[in-house]
């Protein structure tokens, strides 16, 4: 168990948050979440004790172990995938360490024996003899072949040093583990596969996440940073997400009778409950939920910016036609004889477990590369609008203000300052805020004013290469919404999994040796397909 009592942290003369209280047991998943800036991924550097309270403190029950995820996934570069795996349980691999020197010492000696029996009996008491097997077994999950355990860090792609990081922060099973932006740089398969792992985890889970799905899979409570504050509540992010609009509501409208509130939250409660999964944590969640009351739901401070693409003009019979397109990076074929239609109306998402290959596709179907091979034919009605995954590639003179910068992509009718502050204010860019330079943007505001850019520059198709990296929830949230309600076609990329399953009509997966494309289909669906995955082996 942890329990945070009285806490307080002050950095830079900035109050993050105040007179914190909380307790986390075993048996449940923790989802912090709250807006940028507020204090997320410091609040878990506090729980690892790499950053001290200014007032307060955090209690851990004796022998519990910590595990978190690295961030740096260059940290390892000289060791082998199997070492860095069992480095995330520190006291084991120093018993390893300790006990593979002492044998290979030309004079061994006896109190060399003695030292040996009793790192052996450590060993043995660490569950050492099965540490390669369990490694070996996490990483198979992930999708990384057994020849590759042996491999040096430094010979591997960053993609697949992702998971083996995160296999790093599983291995040995943690009492706490600390999980910050847990699904970045994952495929969706491994994504599907933590999910799993963390939905009947025994022990206690605390994750920073901007996926919306991954939350409402795994967390029993939202660890809610806001108002400088933090607050525990029950229930998963969808539920967070509705009962605090549910109690915006309520609160504007203080002439309703409490009697009816009441009724309202009950209901609103009940189909919640109702909605439990078959893990075990969600069942946990369903007692707990059931015992809401009308002062445990709250309103938040979160503020959503404005997002809606307008239409330039309707298509025609013709979208988008991909035939036989290939294309290498550094004499390696990422794409090889990929072909598809893309029909008017079509949403359509992008996946692959290579982000290399579908960053590649989107860039050659915007004309920004070249293929190999291939061809790409655009239909004579369409008008498609870009969004590249590199956050500079429209950010090339650093000494721009974002209202200049903005003004850039204005049309003569637009380029008015009145009108380009109200519509940079929608995107809570407000005030003075609109005059900052470029070049001090944090990633989540430079897509904030490439959506801006978009929205000024109406398109029947937009391209977009993992639109939501560097955003909110918040933020997501509005652009989910926005491109829901979008009449054009979309062609876009996305980790996000309730991003796209909520606006993706048609599923493209790309692999080195083709694509699988399945129209008129849901991405859940497309999961689930026995078919699915039999052609994704396939493909890869």
């Amino acid at each position: 168990m942890i329990t945070v009592s009285d806490l307080s942290l002050n950095l830079s003369g900035r109050t993050l948050y105040e007179d914190v209280n909380l307790k986390f047991t075993p048996g449940n998943c923790y989802g912090v979440i709250g807006a940028n800036g507020a204090g997320k991924s410091t609040f878990l550097k506090l729980l690892e004790g790499k950053l001290e309270p200014t007032t307060g403190n955090i209690s851990i029950d004796a022998n519990e172990r910590m595990s978190s995820l690295n961030q740096d996934h260059f940290a390892f570069e000289d060791y082998t995938v199997m070492d860095t795996v069992i480095q995330g349980h520190k006291e084991l691999y120093k018993v390893m360490q300790e006990k593979d020197a002492l044998y290979s010492k030309p004079d061994f000696s006896d109190e060399d024996g003695v030292r040996a029996a009793e790192l052996e009996s450590k060993f043995a008491e660490l569950d050492g003899w099965n540490a390669e097997a369990d490694a070996a077994k996490l990483l198979q999950s992930m999708n990384i072949p057994e020849d590759l355990h042996q491999s040096k860090m430094s010979e591997l792609p960053e993609s697949d040093k992702v998971k083996v990081l995160l296999a790093q922060a599983l291995f040995g099973d943690p009492d706490i583990l600390l999980l910050d932006e847990p699904t970045n740089g994952l495929d969706v398969h491994t994504v599907d596969w933590l999910e799993n792992f963390l939905a009947d985890y025994p022990n206690i889970v605390i994750v920073v996440s901007h996926d919306r799905h991954f939350l409402n899979q795994v967390c029993t409570q939202m660890c809610d940073v806001d108002f400088g504050k933090i607050q525990l509540y029950v229930g998963n992010y969808d539920f967070w997400y509705e009962s605090s609009k549910l109690a915006a509501e309520l609160a504007a409208n203080q002439n309703a009778k409490k009697e009816e509130k009441i009724k309202e939250l009950q209901e609103f409660v009940a189909r919640f409950s109702a909605n439990a999964s078959k893990s075990r944590q969600a069942t946990s969640r369903k007692k707990q939920l059931e015992k809401i009351t009308l002062e445990d739901i709250r309103p938040s401070s979160r503020k959503y910016p404005f997002v809606k693409f307008d239409l330039h003009r309707d298509l025609g019979n013709d979208l988008l036609k991909v035939e036989n397109v290939s294309y290498s990076v550094d004499g390696e074929k990422i794409l090889d004889n990929v072909s598809f239609i893309v029909r008017p109306g079509d949403k359509v998402a992008f996946l692959s477990r290579n982000t290399l290959a579908t960053t590649a596709l989107m860039q050659i179907i915007a004309g920004k590369i070249k293929p190999d091979t291939g061809t790409v034919t655009w239909g004579q009605t369409t008008a498609f609008n870009y969004m590249s995954r590199d956050l500079n590639a429209n950010f090339n003179n650093d000494d721009l203000t974002i209202l200049d910068w903005l003004r850039q992509y204005a049309t003569e009718e637009q380029d008015d300052n009145t009108f380009l502050r109200g519509f940079l204010g929608r995107m809570l860019f407000s005030g003075d805020e609109i005059e900052k330079k470029i070049k001090v943007l944090s990633g989540g505001e430079k897509v904030r004013c490439q959506l801006s850019r978009m929205m000024l520059q109406p398109a029947n198709v937009l391209v977009m290469d993992d639109p939501t990296n560097h955003l909110d929830l918040e933020s997501i949230t509005s652009l989910n919404d926005a491109l829901k309600d979008y009449k054009g076609s979309i062609l876009f990329t996305s980790h996000d999994h309730e991003f796209i399953q909520t606006i993706a009509d048609h599923i493209i997966e790309v692999g080195p040796k083709g694509t699988i494309s399945r129209a008129d289909t849901t991405y859940d669906d497309f999961l689930a397909s026995e078919s699915t995955q039999e052609q994704v082996e396939k493909i890869y």
